[in-house]
């Protein structure tokens, strides 16, 4: 047997919990959204930087033949529109030279203040979490790698290629990584004086906001993740549970029956209106058959071994008998027992032989159309031309080829027809008539086979399908059959879904109804006694008396029996 872990659940699990980490990991996967976001904010700073600039060239310069800028204009301009704030603000000179920094004007009190992580303490579970599936989507993903940042106490023009773009009058933008993770987005534009190029501004930002934009969004899907991934699991387990479970019942059940001793072992059957339930009722079903099987090879086995012991003690019991006498008479006499012994010997070997190989020869031969009129005539015309005096007549009307169709094994067929001849053949007696019939009823084909013998016996109606079973006719030598030729036949009829019956023959029972003369009309009953005979009518009707059989119809009225009739039903093809 397998671990408590089903390999149902296993898989089960996997392919649930697979689906789901791939939605998942496609949700984590917040490349695009970041860099829609960082797309933004670069237009937003190269707006900010144009609206500087333009401010700028308009009021921190001389005149319109002005060269140069008013640093001190300058200064004022951009602490007014800056102010305090994380963007910053960076003013060069034509020459490359740093002329303003908001970073270092004092306009106001303000304090700009950022938060360090704490020291000696980890990072939440949640931020780790993070961390970890952001470092591995960066490594799996396509995310460009961002030049350093790099700030030299003198800052040039030169130290930044957008700065250097403006000075030649075309804005850029770049971004640039920090050692926190985080990204330095800047936008630098050209300040002018009626298209005269003056200067340069960048304006740069840090992306932190953008991080925690995009982080609140990862811990929020995360959330949502874990409890759908709790519900997944929970379900999925459940589903397992009610697959695997009863499985698991009937696989321990079915190793307890291959183990078991007795029959206190069986195989449960599952009240589930699903494929498990059909399959606990088909193994129960087939649990049982197999009992069936094992009683039906038990009391084969019994009855060959009743049936061989007959014979052989006649056999023993005349080679004791013949060791002790000379006298000639006496010798021959047990001389033909001991010869008709091992006759009987050698029917009941062969016959128990075919009746053993009869269930795997069916069960693996291919059914294949049969017409039964050719094959009821073949075997009719081979009993008739038998140099045998007392083979009685056999009447049997031929039909058209082709109408009496059905589908199994024509050996087997051949061998069920080939039986009944034999059976009322061998109890007809001299001069007498067997009459062979085909006929359709319905979707069935029905072959009648008549005697003029003695008939069946009472109550062996169902007997005589029983293996060993033999009445057989006063005048025939003892041991002339083996008893198997009936229950043979059974057996490949049934294998064929078909039934086969026996039943005596009776003359026709006379009407006993009397026609009422004509003109007459009857006499209705008046008063009480029309009540009382509508009563008896009602009772009649709601309790009828059930059908007398022929034998005891027959019995009534004293008929004889004129045969026994065997008739074989047969699904049409």
């Amino acid at each position: 047997m397998r671990g408590p872990v089903s390999p149902i659940v296993l898989r089960i699990l996997a392919v649930n919990l697979i689906a789901l980490m791939i939605i998942v990991g496609g949700i984590f996967y917040l490349t695009e959204f970041r860099q829609n976001l960082v797309d933004r904010r670069l237009d937003q700073l190269l707006v900010q930087a144009e609206i500087l600039a333009g401010a700028i060239g308009e009021s921190a310069t001389a005149g319109p033949e002005a060269s140069d800028i008013h640093a001190p204009e300058a200064r004022l301009i951009i602490s007014r529109l800056v102010g305090p704030s994380v963007t910053r603000a960076r003013l060069f000179t034509i020459e490359g030279e740093l002329m303003v920094d908001s970073r270092f004007l004092a306009s106001s009190r303000a304090v700009m203040a950022e938060p360090l992580p704490p020291l000696g303490l980890k990072k939440p579970f949640g931020d780790r979490l993070l961390d970890t599936v952001n470092g591995l989507l960066d490594q799996i993903s396509d995310r460009p790698i961002f030049p350093a940042y790099r700030e030299s106490p003198t800052q040039q023009a030169s130290d930044y290629i957008e700065v250097l773009s403006a000075l030649t009058g075309e804005s850029g933008t770049r971004i640039r990584s920090l050692d926190d993770g985080t990204l330095l987005l800047s936008a630098a534009f050209p300040v002018q004086r009626f298209r005269r190029v003056l200067g340069a501004l960048m304006v740069t930002d840090n992306s932190r906001d953008i991080e925690q934009i995009v982080r609140s969004e990862q811990i929020m899907i995360l959330k949502v993740s874990g409890a759908a991934l709790a519900a997944t699991l929970l379900l999925s387990i459940f589903l397992a549970s009610t697959i695997a479970r009863p499985i698991r019942r009937l696989a321990l059940a079915a190793e307890k029956v291959r183990h078991g001793i007795g029959r206190e072992s069986t195989l449960p059957k599952l009240n589930r209106n699903d494929e498990i339930g059909d399959l606990s009722l088909s193994l129960s079903d087939m649990t049982q058959a197999l009992y069936h099987q094992i009683d039906a090879i038990e009391a084969f086995a019994a009855d060959v071994s009743h049936e061989l012991k007959n014979p052989l003690s006649s056999l023993r019991s005349a080679v004791e008998s013949l060791g002790r006498t000379n006298k000639p008479d006496i010798r021959e006499r047990l001389l033909a027992i001991i010869q008709e012994d091992v006759g009987r010997l050698d029917r009941l070997i062969s016959d128990i032989s075919d009746a053993s190989r009869l269930d795997a020869e069916l069960t693996r031969a291919r059914m294949e159309p049969v017409d039964m009129g050719a094959l009821v005539a073949m075997l009719v015309d081979a009993n008739r031309t038998r140099e045998d005096h007392h083979v009685p007549k056999i009447h049997f009307h031929e039909p058209e080829p082709g109408t009496m169709m059905v589908r199994g094994l024509e050996s087997r067929l051949g061998q069920v027809v080939a039986n009944l001849l034999e059976n009322a053949i061998s109890f007809s007696p001299e001069g007498g008539t067997v009459t062979v019939a085909l006929n359709r009823q319905n979707h069935m084909i029905v072959l009648v086979v008549d005697d003029e013998g003695p008939g069946l016996p009472h109550g062996a109606a169902e007997r005589i399908f029983e293996r060993f079973y033999s009445e057989r006719p006063a005048s025939e030598d003892f041991g002339t059959h083996s008893g198997l030729g009936l229950s043979i036949s059974k057996q490949i009829v049934e294998a064929h879904h078909g039934t086969i019956t026996a039943e005596n023959r009776f003359p026709p029972l006379a009407d006993e109804k009397e026609d009422a003369p004509k003109g007459r009309a009857k006499a209705r009953p008046k008063g009480k006694g029309k009540a009382k005979a509508k009563t008896n009518a009602k009772a009649q009707k709601a309790n009828p008396a059930p059908d007398p059989t022929p034998e005891q119809a027959a019995a009534a009225q004293d008929q004889p029996v004129l045969g026994a009739r065997f008739q074989v039903y047969l699904p049409r093809w």
